[in-house]
């Protein structure tokens, strides 16, 4: 491990775990990336002094980040009547929340995007003023209309791109299904969007679409999340854009090279969820491409790397990829390089060495298997098949119960009755609440550490 870290920024570290062995003819190669970051964020940014890199980070991170919430204001927040008013009381309590010096703004969202406040296209800059101003426009949200969530993210993404701030963020509430524009316009404002801002999104009740909303997070590089009681969306507000205020550097991306010869078969975040980034790569030069990884604060994450590399003899060995940690720097010079971890291919007879899998890269094939196997059984269900949705979700509880990943445990036992956890038999529930079915849907890709 190598650390190339400056005090003007959190210092990263990049750790790869790994059986490098391969038998005679073998090619393909797992490794687990564990980047690490520390000294900023929620440790207040002591580490941060200096000059900015390209934006990136500051010393001042108040104003360094801005922030847009879109709230859902469609007629159906006013059944029940505390849904608007919960609503708005989650939205106040995440502005008492930002820094000084935060820019912000609110946009109500129904099949069109309205700006709250400030208004005039404008972000506001936080303190007590203007947190006292955006309460009071919140009070006279009402609702009524449809629902549009693209144009909810087009408008937070201009008012974004007004700030000259490295950090920009947007929290999306919504509380039921995108019926005012189609799944196309949807997906383009999220192409649109991606890479500009980060964004967190909340599904309230459970008259909404799971995957609407854990589409718009995916995207995003952000969380989603299921509050089906609305009381409980001020806390779960005020964590958020506390989580949000702890961002401390923006567009860190995880660069891998790969010697001639060498295929990528997969790039995956694996903790603390399961996120694809295989197909986001963006080429960054001969044989060395880029996978976005969004903004960090005090924190660490694992990634799962999969190399396929050309068959040798016994006894060699050569670097199956370089995995780097890149920050972009302003005007044409080469990016900064935070960290950076090799991965390596050796070839050998000892079987033992050869057929050992690594602890770290086990244990996160299992989380991966275990959000694929949650998925597809709860489709299983709903589309009628008992016999597949009952051995997928045995499988899961299969999965939970060896990974130690109790939380997801505990959401699956109340889709299906355990018989025996360790060999995944388990039965259907006759009734499943909706709030249970979507809270393990929209959770399902969370994992655990794995125990050193």
């Amino acid at each position: 491990m190598a650390n190339f870290s400056k005090s003007s920024v959190p210092r990263f570290s990049v750790d790869v775990y790994q059986n490098e062995y391969l038998p005679e003819g073998g090619r393909e190669v797992n490794a687990i990336v564990t980047v690490t970051s520390t000294g900023g964020g929620t440790t207040g940014g002591a580490a941060l002094t200096g000059a900015l890199p390209a934006g990136n980070a500051a010393p001042d991170s108040g104003r360094n980040a801005a922030v847009v919430i879109m709230v859902d204001c469609s007629g159906s927040m006013d059944y029940p009547p505390t849904k608007m008013r919960n609503a708005r009381d989650a939205t106040a309590a995440a502005v008492d929340t930002l820094r000084d010096g935060v820019a912000f703004a609110i946009v109500a969202g129904t099949h069109v995007a309205r700006e709250v406040y400030p208004g005039r296209g404008a972000l506001a800059v936080a303190d007590g003023r203007t947190r006292a101003e955006a309460k009071e426009a919140l009070r006279r949200l009402s609702a009524g209309g449809g629902t549009a969530i693209g144009t909810w993210l087009r408008l937070a993404d201009r008012l974004l791109a007004s700030a000259d701030v490295a950090i920009r963020h947007g929290i999306v509430l919504t509380d039921g299904r995108n019926e005012h524009e189609s799944a196309e316009d949807l997906t383009a404002a999220l192409e649109a969007c991606a890479g500009r801002f980060t964004c967190d999104a909340r599904g309230v009740g459970t008259d909404w679409e799971v995957k609407e909303v854990t589409a718009i997070a995916s995207a995003l590089l952000g969380s989603a999340d299921i509050v089906a009681d609305p009381a409980g969306l001020a806390e779960d507000f005020t964590r958020m854009m506390e989580n949000a205020m702890g961002k401390e550097v923006a567009d860190v991306a995880l660069r891998m090279w790969t010697p001639v010869g060498v295929e990528i078969g997969f790039v995956k975040q694996v903790a603390p969820t399961v996120e694809e980034l295989t197909q986001r790569r963006t080429e960054a030069g001969p044989r060395a491409g880029d996978y976005p990884t969004g903004s960090w604060g005090d924190e660490s994450r694992d990634y799962h790397v999969c190399v396929r590399v050309p068959e040798a003899g016994i006894g060699r060995e050569m670097l199956a990829a370089r995995i780097s940690l890149i920050l972009p720097v302003a005007g044409d010079g080469p990016p900064e390089v935070l960290s950076q971890g090799l991965v390596r291919a050796v070839w050998t007879e000892d079987l033992a060495a050869s057929t050992t899998i690594n602890p770290q890269v086990a244990h996160y094939t299992g989380q991966a298997e275990l959000a694929q196997v949650i998925q597809q059984g709860l489709y299983d269900r709903k589309s009628g098949d008992f016999d597949g949705a009952t051995a997928k979700l045995g499988r899961a509880v299969q999965l939970a119960a060896a990974s130690g990943n109790a939380d997801t445990a505990k959401l699956l036992s109340k889709v299906v009755d355990v018989v025996d956890a360790a060999t995944g038999t388990v039965r259907l529930k006759a009734k499943v609440a909706d709030a249970d079915e979507m809270t393990l849907e929209t959770r399902s890709t969370k994992t655990v550490r794995v125990k050193k």
